[in-house]
């Protein structure tokens, strides 16, 4: 830590110090940078789920539209279920699949079988949507886990950068027995860079 505490002096001794975004980055030593590069990647990830989620409550907002279109248009239920088949491309046509072919398995059998059938049909019926149900909302809550951690760790994290970077400002101070701004500066502006970037990472996985 105290020869990356001198190479920080050494940079932060120049009054045209680079206080960029990249020189920031590069000023810091390999502790915040590893911080710094997880925060981005974890940043861009959640990212990536955002748009993706976005983008699939879009297109299953508009098959749930047309799926309600179908189903109150007063046409035959059986049709529409042939029509959808066994792959449903919505939850709601998932659950209607799953009600209508419990349905049809039960006013398939004969006799005793089908009386008793009709008894316990619609308990069935019943279980098999609430199965799809949760199946179907299990396949819409996939990484929310991962945006639920990156949204409560990734301020810690950031704020791990933070404290790290302003030791190595402190022993900066100390080697280069100069406390100037110049010396100073960089080393707080890229401890705090650090919890920029854990905040950038946060907040949107908890929005």
């Amino acid at each position: 830590m105290e020869s990356a505490a001198v190479q920080s002096a050494a940079l932060a001794g120049s009054v045209h110090a680079d206080m960029s975004v990249w020189g920031l980055f590069m000023q810091a030593d390999f502790i915040v940078k590893a911080v710094m590069i997880g925060l981005l990647l974890a940043s861009f990830w959640c990212w990536a789920i955002i748009f993706e989620k976005i983008m699939r409550m879009r297109r299953l907002r508009r098959q749930a539209s047309q799926f309600e279109e179908s189903f109150w248009s007063g046409g035959s239920l059986d049709d529409l279920f042939d029509r959808i088949g066994s792959r449903p491309v919505d939850p709601m046509s998932a659950i209607f699949s799953s009600a209508m072919r419990e349905w049809r398995r039960s006013t398939s059998r004969k006799g005793g079988d089908r009386e008793a059938s009709h008894q316990s049909l619609s308990e069935r019926i019943d279980r098999v949507m609430q199965i799809t149900l949760n199946r179907e909302l299990e396949q819409l809550e996939r990484y929310m886990t991962f945006l639920a951690s990156v949204g409560s760790t990734a301020p810690f994290v950031g704020l791990f950068g933070t404290v790290w970077g302003i030791m190595n400002s402190f022993t900066a101070i100390a080697v280069s027995k100069n406390t100037s701004l110049a010396v100073v500066a960089p080393g707080i502006a890229e401890a705090l860079f650090a919890t920029a970037l854990g905040l950038v990472a946060a907040i949107p996985a908890v929005i």
